[in-house]
């Protein structure tokens, strides 16, 4: 990779040109259990510092945080009278950015309706809020299954990563590293999940003891989906397959695979600048409802009350020299998010890609970096981004399967793709 490529992928400011990508689609900035009636929050995503807040009718506003008068800082603003006032001279904005009162000038003033403050749409979710920071009329909202599933079969957390978005994201797209940085570190202790099947179980053991996966992609409307064939002694061969969904998250399995076939998790990276962003993680399934409570005991073990990993780099991690000797190949305990955080920040805030020698197992990463290259260019040159959704035809996600499936040794995943998509909506709640 070329320096200015690497630039290319991992500056996301206004202006820069993944900036302007990544603004064209919708992307989660909090979690709506976090943003209160009468408490706006300071946040800050793509290098834009923001004021969240939720209006008298509990509806979400997002907009940039210094008002357009004296550049006073919003987010310590008064929630009421249908927006957010400004503490130092009482204007009064609407989630929409329209200026609504300045208490302070002549009541013949109409220099209120000719103030326009940069406000961002806003929609929730699967238990989050989402924002479009692009131009121009948004594309429509992508209608995901966990997207409009009840809430009890969808589980929703974030968390701090001290790194570019793109590393975290390319850390999606790269199904050999399961065999070691997760090997034997499968949850110990807690609440019995429900295992429908027990494929969960073969699906663990065969990455554990088949380091040697033939990856292989298939490009999609979506992105890009992932097949990972790891060959079993038994003359089967598992299958597992994931996908990249521009431009910037993942569909694999996860937790929800305890609960049978059907559920999928998401890793969807934002970045606040260049050199940190939120993993926002959506755990669906479509036919349990989600052991919520287990899954918070969890992560309160390695998360604070902010979503900032209790595992850093200035205390390595927390990494057991011991448990690495009979529990874990990595020693950094039993939660997955944990050792990728170690495996995306250890090469420092903003990888150079230039040092990377890639393999085989690459392929997806390539391919990714790839389209996220093309479509900057494109966006350039005027084309329209792609996945963009505008048709609501389009807006229907059959085709993006989570599936880990043990086939023979001779059938296609790609025929078994088709024929599952055929079959109707395999990840719907119903």
């Amino acid at each position: 990779m070329k320096r200015e490529e690497n630039d290319l992928l991992t500056q996301t400011d206004r202006g820069t040109p993944g900036g302007e990508l990544l603004r064209r689609y919708w992307q989660p900035v909090f979690l709506s259990a976090e943003l209160h009636h009468d408490k706006p929050e300071a946040i800050e995503i793509m290098g834009e510092k923001l004021v969240l807040f939720r209006d008298d009718s509990g509806a979400p506003g997002l907009m940039d945080i210094l008002c357009p008068h004296r550049c006073a800082d919003l987010s310590y603003g008064r929630v009421e009278d249908g927006g957010i006032r400004c503490l130092y001279h009482g204007w009064l904005f609407d989630r929409h950015g329209k200026c609504l009162d300045q208490p302070a000038e002549p009541p013949d003033s109409t220099y209120k309706n000719e103030i326009k403050h940069t406000a961002y749409p806003c929609r929730e979710a699967a238990g989050a809020i989402f924002a479009y920071m692009g131009p121009g009329e948004p594309p429509l909202f992508p209608d995901f299954h966990f997207m409009q599933a009840p809430d009890a079969h969808v589980f929703q957390n974030k968390i701090l990563n001290s790194c570019n978005y793109l590393q975290g994201n390319e850390g999606n797209l790269d199904p050999s590293h399961l065999s070691f940085l997760h090997a034997n570190s499968l949850p110990r202790g807690g609440k019995e999940q429900p295992d429908k099947s027990g494929l969960h179980k073969v699906v663990h053991r065969t990455i554990f003891e088949n380091t040697r996966p033939k990856i292989d992609i298939e490009k999609t409307r979506f992105g890009v989906r992932i097949f990972a064939e790891r060959a079993r002694q038994d003359g089967t061969k598992l299958v597992r397959i994931t996908n990249f969904v521009f431009p910037n998250f993942g569909f694999f399995s996860g937790e929800d695979q305890r609960y049978g076939e059907g559920g999928y998790s998401v890793h969807w990276h934002v970045p606040i600048n260049d050199r940190a962003h939120w993993r926002f993680d959506f755990c669906y399934h479509p036919k349990a409802e989600l052991d919520k409570e287990h899954m918070r005991m969890r992560i309160a073990t390695e998360l604070d009350e902010n979503h900032v990993p209790r595992r850093q780099a200035h205390n390595r991690y927390l990494q057991d020299r011991e448990q690495m000797k009979s529990q874990s190949f990595a020693g950094l305990g039993g939660y997955f998010a944990s050792h990728d955080q170690f495996a995306i920040e250890s090469p420092g805030p903003i990888l150079d890609r230039t040092r990377e020698y890639l393999t085989s197992t690459d392929v997806a990463i390539v391919a990714a970096r790839r389209m996220l290259l093309d479509s900057m260019k494109g966006l350039q040159d005027g084309k329209d981004p792609p996945f963009c959704l505008s048709n609501p035809e389009d807006n229907r996600f059959n085709d993006i399967l989570v599936i880990s499936a043990e086939l023979k040794q001779g059938d296609d995943p790609r025929q078994f793709c088709r024929k599952v998509t055929a079959d109707g909506d395999f990840h719907a709640y119903k």
